[in-house]
């Protein structure tokens, strides 16, 4: 799509921030109104928009995806949405220690113990763990206390809580970085010990290099996203 516009910018309104091009707020592909909670998220997809050259590239305004996901997708769907993310709890990959080797065990023990005792102590979820890849049945309780954690955010914290939560195959590492508690960095470097541990066995090729580096990328702007919606100056 050709840009339509000249000028991109942030109006307040009793109902949440907007984004207006040429005077004239945007709306989600959905036909939502683009009402966002805070200005700097409202300043972040501008900038986004007036980053475009003369083609729009929908691909380049990552903030604003998350926006509509926000708008179009969970605020429809919300209990169907917090259950999707709950299934990463169901199968946490913090629950499953490798059998060998030993440095491996011991580097998953260092980071995943920690995270699993967080879980435990900040949302009352011990969840079980294992070796090996057979399947753990988490406890109901500790299903519901993370049930409800997730169900506390809102829509969008949800969307960057569920990127979280599918790029690491962990809710409890993308709780506890929706918490501040770990950062992007190491919520995705405590995510890949086991493909970390095999690149420094056999070596890394630049594929699967470059798909790390895209994801740890979608991890820092869905985080950038969460803190901006987060900010102290809302409507």
């Amino acid at each position: 799509m050709k840009r339509f516009y000249k000028d991109v910018g942030v109006a307040r309104t009793p109902d949440g921030f907007q984004v207006l091009l040429d005077g004239k707020p945007v709306r989600t592909p959905g036909r939502n109104a683009l009402l966002l909670p805070a200005q700097a998220m409202a300043d972040a997809i501008a900038d986004e928009w007036r980053g475009q050259g003369e083609e729009i590239i929908p691909a380049s305004m990552p903030m604003l995806r998350l926006a509509n996901t926000a708008l179009d997708g969970i605020k429809a769907s919300r209990e169907a949405v917090i259950d999707s993310i709950l299934r990463f709890g169901e199968h946490d990959v913090t629950c499953y220690f490798a059998e060998r080797p030993a440095t491996l065990v011991a580097r998953q023990t260092e980071a995943w113990r920690p995270m699993l005792e967080w879980a435990a102590s900040r949302h009352g979820a011990k969840l079980a763990t294992s070796t090996g890849v057979g399947h753990v049945e988490q406890p109901a309780e500790a299903l519901a206390s993370l049930r409800a954690a997730i169900a506390a955010h809102d829509d969008f914290a949800l969307a960057a809580l569920h990127v979280f939560a599918s790029i690491t195959g962990s809710l409890v590492l993308a709780l506890a970085l929706a918490d501040a508690a770990i950062n992007p960095a190491q919520a995705f470097q405590m995510s890949r010990l086991d493909e970390e541990h095999q690149a420094s066995q056999w070596g890394q090729d630049a594929e699967s290099a470059a798909r790390a580096h895209a994801l740890a990328r979608e991890m820092d702007v869905a985080f950038a996203f969460l803190a901006a919606s987060r900010e102290s100056v809302k409507a």
